[in-house]
């Protein structure tokens, strides 16, 4: 092929164009997402200076979100925060059946790359509710069915969602009582708590030694949204006998891996048409 062909081959190839966005619907839910991530009312001082467009674009933009309820304005000054919409928008969706649908098939794999039955949770106040799960076909497997509650401080999942605690916010969550133990492994103090989240941080998943119930092991990675912030975890379990320590070595990584692509799936924007 000469390199006058191959140039008109290059030429000839359909480049897929990007959907054009709406600016407006753009800026707006820039503003909702800036509202929610701050700690404190927002000014409109501060809206415009992170959109960078001139004040009364801002105000109309924002004064659109504050009539169909997304924005409101506290009970003094005219600083925005979250509406009652959001709220209500956020309890009529059904989170936990979303995440579900998307990670299903990754769930899937997960149990039939490790051979071990795999488990989706969220949190539930002081619980993780497992809200999927795949079977492996080991004679002998854990169980652990869609619908159950299961601790947060003592189970691999539990202690995923948690990860990002601090020692306050888990004081703020249980208080300051010794934790019931489950098994002579469970961890019962706050400060064992904390410092078990902050070992998942740095290495990435949870782990659960017979802490819950005797006999079994478990491994389990947050799964977290574009943010950081975590919206579920998934994990594996299996009977103790089949799960020495070497094999964390083997499958943390892989249950790793799968949490990722979750939080990557869940996040990932809508692709051109």
């Amino acid at each position: 092929m000469s390199i006058t062909t191959l140039a008109v081959v290059r030429k000839a190839k359909k480049v897929p164009r990007e959907t054009p966005s709406i600016q407006s619907l753009d800026r707006g839910l820039v503003i909702l997402e800036a509202v929610a991530r701050s700690k404190d009312s927002m000014s409109l001082g501060q809206l415009t200076a992170i959109l960078g467009i001139d004040r009364s674009s801002v105000f109309r933009l924002a004064n659109t979100l504050k009539r169909r309820g997304y924005l409101a304005n506290p009970s003094v000054g005219k600083d925005y925060i979250l509406g009652a919409s959001v709220w209500r928008l956020a309890r009529n969706y059904d989170w936990s059946n979303m995440l579900a649908s998307i990670a299903h098939e990754q769930l899937k794999a997960l149990a039939l790359t490790t051979n071990e039955t795999a488990h989706l949770a969220v949190r539930e106040g002081r619980n993780a509710l497992f809200i999927d799960h795949v079977a492996c076909s080991q004679v002998i497997a854990v169980s652990g069915q869609t619908g159950e509650l299961v601790p947060l401080y003592c189970t691999s999942h539990g202690k995923a969602l948690i990860a990002d605690f601090t020692a306050e916010e888990l004081k703020a969550l249980y208080g300051t009582r010794a934790l019931p133990a489950h098994t002579k492994h469970t961890v019962t103090t706050i400060a064992d708590l904390a410092h078990a989240c902050e070992q998942i941080r740095d290495r990435g998943y949870a782990s659960d030694d017979a802490e819950f119930q005797d006999g079994v092991r478990c491994v389990a990675a947050p799964i977290r949204d574009r943010d950081g912030a975590i919206i579920g975890s998934i994990g594996i379990s299996a009977p103790r006998l089949r799960f020495p320590d070497d094999r964390f070595a083997e499958v943390a990584p892989q249950v790793i891996a799968v949490a990722r692509k979750i939080g990557k799936l869940v996040s990932a924007p809508a692709e051109a048409d």
